[in-house]
């Protein structure tokens, strides 16, 4: 707001401070105790050492994801194409291109206003030319030619009916398509589990975060779906945080 460093803020300690900066201080203030996060009011939040824009349609980024970026840099083959659905601030695939310069993705959203904004951060990052947005839900989005070596997600997965508990600087700030997962939280994942395997190559994974609580549950679908070397993986607080599965059947589609 003042555009002063710590230095500068100690040089300046007694300088006057105008009436307009007061006035829209007050008002930055004011929204931080509504509950508005302090990300959602400077409009860009750090992830995986990156900053990335917010607007009213993107969830922001937070740490909890940044396992799914850890395993997906462990499995994403040389020159590998990617997918990940439901993209938000584009911070998932974004973050994927520019620790791997050889790969390639897709990132799809129900939203265009979410996919300006990560339009606007893949260029930001210098990754836009490797990075196709395509407004959709879930795979509705892709030509049936798409093919993938790894199928990413963020999805909404709270119960419909928990999203009125949640903190006011989630319930209130964050975009609800972005939270609500339907009434036992699993509805996206039943969509991912049904239609991956017809977007992945041979051997290809899948891998989504999930609720701390959502692990068995998730891995279940997966495994209903013929896909097999499930494996849940913890975050650094040691709650279940992503499931990944392994499609080793051959794709399905024509």
């Amino acid at each position: 707001m003042l555009g002063l460093d710590a230095l500068q803020l100690a040089l300046n300690e007694s300088e006057t401070v105008s009436n307009t900066l007061t006035s829209s201080l007050a008002e930055v203030l004011k929204r931080r105790l509504s509950g508005e996060s302090v990300a959602r009011i400077i409009g860009h939040r750090e992830f995986y050492g990156l900053d990335f824009g917010l607007n009213a349609a993107t969830l922001e980024p937070r740490p909890d994801t940044e396992l799914l970026i850890d395993l997906a840099l462990d499995v994403l083959p040389e020159g590998g194409r990617l997918l990940d659905m439901g993209t938000g601030t584009g911070c998932i695939p974004i973050a994927l291109l520019v620790n791997r310069p050889d790969a390639g993705a897709v990132a799809t959203d129900l939203n265009m206003e979410a996919l300006a904004q990560a339009g606007d951060n893949a260029r930001r990052h210098g990754v836009e030319r490797r990075l196709t947005l395509l407004l959709g839900d879930w795979f509705g989005a892709l030509g049936s030619e798409e093919r993938f070596d790894l199928i990413l997600s963020n999805p909404p997965y709270i119960e419909s009916a928990v999203v009125e508990t949640l903190a006011a600087e989630v319930k209130d700030f964050d975009p609800l398509l972005a939270l609500d997962g339907g009434p036992d939280g699993l509805a996206p994942y039943r969509v991912i589990a049904a239609g991956a395997g017809d977007w992945l190559r041979d051997g290809g994974r899948v891998m989504v975060e999930i609720g701390f609580d959502q692990g068995e549950a998730v891995s279940a679908l997966f495994a209903a779906a013929g896909f097999e070397a499930i494996s849940v993986h913890k975050d650094l607080a040691g709650l279940d945080r992503v499931v990944s599965a392994h499609h080793l059947k051959g794709a399905k589609a024509s």
